[in-house]
């Protein structure tokens, strides 16, 4: 059936447009122009007109959630526009802020900052993306994981293969066992995928009971059929929408591919709003 559109949603990854920056380099092996995946998506996003204010940017998000009936957008407080929306928006964004564990102290430093300026309501992780790449598992993490244990943040993490070409073995999904094992307390999600891990990560999902997915940066024709089949089981509880707008997707692509989405109708509410409210703590929006 059609995703439900009376349900206000919470998208666990949204962004504002950035401002056509021509191209970038990702790394001494990898050049591209607007997106360190770009070959994986057709369609993406276009950016802002030169001469736009980049501020403008936060509106038009808030106007593009408003119409696919996205209560809550959480942002990425390494955007320096996140501090603005959370001024100007309070109720509509919350912030989530990315750490590199190879920081040390300063990154714990960096995570309570956070929280006693912004009320951040967990971390970002990008284990294949940091330089050293830092894995899932690896020890750099276990100060930061107990931290996020001590403030009550959960730690949004990139698993599975990532689009950027960077090296994956620092995402394998088998490394959470160990980490949900050593930290029962830390609220952790999945992010972007898992594949091709897919199959355990429905085992992990399972076996721990802080441990979560979320849908980011995948169009919905292409969410792994074993994670609509757990949530459709024993997993309606653990799985959570997470969108990529406007990195990768168009909300509009999004929502569209979604009512083609077998979910249950028991379903539908905890992925869009439940899951997502209990993991951030806030109020679910109605």
């Amino acid at each position: 059936m059609p995703v439900p559109r009376n349900i206000p949603a919470i998208d666990t990854l949204i962004g504002f447009r950035d401002v056509d920056h021509g191209g970038k380099v990702a790394s001494a092996k990898d050049t591209w122009k607007r997106h360190p995946a770009e070959y994986m998506f057709k369609d993406i996003p276009q950016e802002l007109a030169g001469d736009q204010n980049r501020l403008d940017s936060i509106d038009e998000t808030l106007r593009e959630m408003d119409a696919h009936n996205i209560a809550v957008g959480v942002i990425h407080l390494s955007d320096d526009r996140a501090p603005e929306a959370l001024r100007r928006h309070p109720g509509r964004f919350v912030a989530i802020l990315p750490v590199d564990a190879n920081l040390g102290m300063d990154a714990i430093r960096a995570i309570q900052k956070a929280k006693d300026d912004y009320d951040i309501r967990g971390i970002s992780m990008f284990p294949s993306g940091l330089k050293p790449p830092v894995p899932i598992n690896d020890k750099h993490w276990y100060p930061v994981y107990s931290k996020c244990v001590e403030l009550d943040l959960a730690a949004f993490c990139t698993t599975g293969v990532p689009g950027p070409r960077v090296p994956m073995q620092p995402q394998y999904t088998g490394y959470f066992d160990e980490v949900c094992y050593d930290f029962p307390e830390l609220k952790i999600v999945m992010r972007h995928g898992a594949e091709p891990w897919e199959d355990l990560a429905v085992k992990l999902l399972l076996k721990w009971p802080n441990l979560y997915y979320s849908t980011s940066a995948f169009a919905p024709k292409y969410w792994p059929e074993a994670i609509i089949k757990f949530a459709n089981s024993r997993g309606a509880d653990k799985v959570i929408y997470g969108g990529y707008f406007p990195a990768g997707l168009e909300l509009s692509r999004i929502f569209r591919e979604m009512d083609d989405v077998p979910f249950n109708d028991a379903v539908w509410p905890k992925f869009l709003r439940d899951n997502a409210a209990r993991v951030l703590g806030i109020d679910p929006p109605q």
